[in-house]
């Protein structure tokens, strides 16, 4: 299975550069260190004591940002190696990190990429975010008898029924990987139900609840609000397309009722900006951009904030936070971070990506539910209108935040305790079995 999965990647290489090629017309870091991609690397080799980390994109980036912080400190004559697959993620990382960590773009699940990687860096550990497992990679990990760790690890319903149906493939991964560091009890199941076994599998706690957050951005959002003045500020962070329609037809209800209300409205991806800033005209809103303007005026009813890593800013400008990704079937995004911001929390019913997250949340009041733009825009009102019913869902939040973390204390302890055994480890294949080529 893995031979043939191997070949029909071959056969897909064409398409896949077309389309890393094509993703750079608006998005430049696709069309940089395009050779790291496929293994060749420019930079020095690095030595058999490197960690290496990787995030597969911008959201994993940014919850494996208090494991960096923390793995730096505790390792500091350690290169640390953080790889990541898309431009948002390579960007996030080298911003939060410069000079502090080496950056590399993972190669793709080719053999022979994959050999060249593990040659060039020689990793001594490979600590993998959530759920991002290749074939090839992981089978490189066992050949250079690589402990792997799958940190943060989720697995949702829609993800476990996609594995499941690889089983013969996905069950051989599951058996090469040395740890696995579950988020909730339900994403420990899951992993059992494709073959991980329970001695493999450890319920740690979601990082994100461990992030702190950056005080000069917190500092800077408190004092953009005060400037604007006076004014009902509501955010939409993280939207897709499709979604941006309905926010947008639930801040015409808003501005109805409010008509000096503003919304933050954050687009999930920056090569989608202009996208939503023709959106927003065409529909008629009084619109500004934070590239061109840093305060909105009195009149303007759309601030688009069309830059990266400045969300916690502008979450903690809100009084009311929309999280995006969840009216349409994206799978949600992180709530957490909106929590930690002080917002009340909004998101649509479609949070397959963070269930267990999402349910916590709910079950104490700690956020409301909206299943179109006609309810968002009712809870946004009412929100915004009734002072102490948002204090109450941001009170509840800070509650969750403050008693679940943890985390990433036990994740540093299990990457430890893999590091101080790994000369002991059995793993899975033999260490001079070939990868097929």
């Amino acid at each position: 299975m893995r031979k043939l999965y191997t070949l029909l990647f071959y056969l897909a290489l064409p398409l896949i550069l077309i389309r890393l090629w094509w993703r750079g017309r608006q998005s430049p870091g696709y069309r940089q260190r395009v050779l790291e991609r496929l293994g060749y690397y420019s930079t020095e080799k690095l030595s058999p004591n490197t960690l290496w980390l990787h995030a597969v994109s911008y959201g994993e980036a940014v919850a494996a940002e208090p494991l960096i912080a923390a793995l730096l400190k505790q390792y500091p004559d350690r290169p640390l190696l953080v790889t990541t697959m898309t431009a948002t993620g390579a960007a996030r990382v080298t911003q939060r990190f410069a000079g502090q960590v080496i950056h590399q773009h993972v190669p793709y699940d080719f053999p022979g990429a994959v050999k060249r990687f593990f040659a060039h860096n020689q990793p001594s550990i490979a600590i993998i975010m959530e759920t991002e497992l290749w074939p090839n990679l992981i089978k490189g990990c066992m050949r250079n008898r690589i402990p792997i760790i799958l940190a943060n690890a989720r697995l949702s319903a829609k993800s476990f029924k996609g594995y499941r149906k690889m089983q013969v493939i996905t069950r051989s991964m599951m058996n090469r990987i040395t740890v696995i560091a579950a988020q909730s009890q339900s994403d420990a199941a899951r992993f059992e139900k494709l073959g991980a076994t329970h001695e493999q599998v450890k319920v740690i706690g979601n990082l994100k609840f461990d992030m702190v957050p950056r005080p000069d951005l917190w500092e800077a959002g408190l004092e953009w609000r005060g400037e604007i003045g006076n004014r009902p500020v509501w955010i939409a962070a993280s939207t897709h397309p499709g979604e941006e329609e309905q926010v947008l037809e639930a801040h015409r209800i808003i501005l109805a009722q409010q008509p000096n209300a503003l919304l933050l409205l954050v687009p999930r991806h920056p090569e989608r900006f202009d996208r939503v800033a023709e959106l927003c005209q065409a529909l008629n809103f009084s619109t500004e951009r934070l590239s061109e303007k840093n305060l909105p005026q009195p009149s303007t009813q759309i601030f688009l904030v069309d830059a990266m890593g400045l969300l916690p800013k502008f979450y903690r400008a809100a009084d009311v936070a929309y999280v995006g990704g969840s009216l349409v079937p994206i799978g949600g995004h992180n709530i957490i971070e909106a929590a930690s911001a002080k917002s009340a929390i909004l998101f649509g019913p479609h949070m397959h990506n963070f269930t267990a997250i999402a349910e916590q949340f709910i079950k104490v009041n700690a956020c409301e539910t909206v299943e179109d733009s006609k309810s968002l825009a009712q809870k946004v009102i009412n929100l915004l209108e009734n002072p102490v019913h948002r204090q109450a869902l941001i009170q509840a939040a800070d509650q969750i935040v403050m008693e679940s973390t943890g985390a990433l204390e036990k994740t540093v302890r299990e990457i430890s305790l893999l590091l101080s055994q790994r000369d002991s480890i059995q793993f899975a294949d033999p260490v001079h079995t070939e990868l097929f080529l």
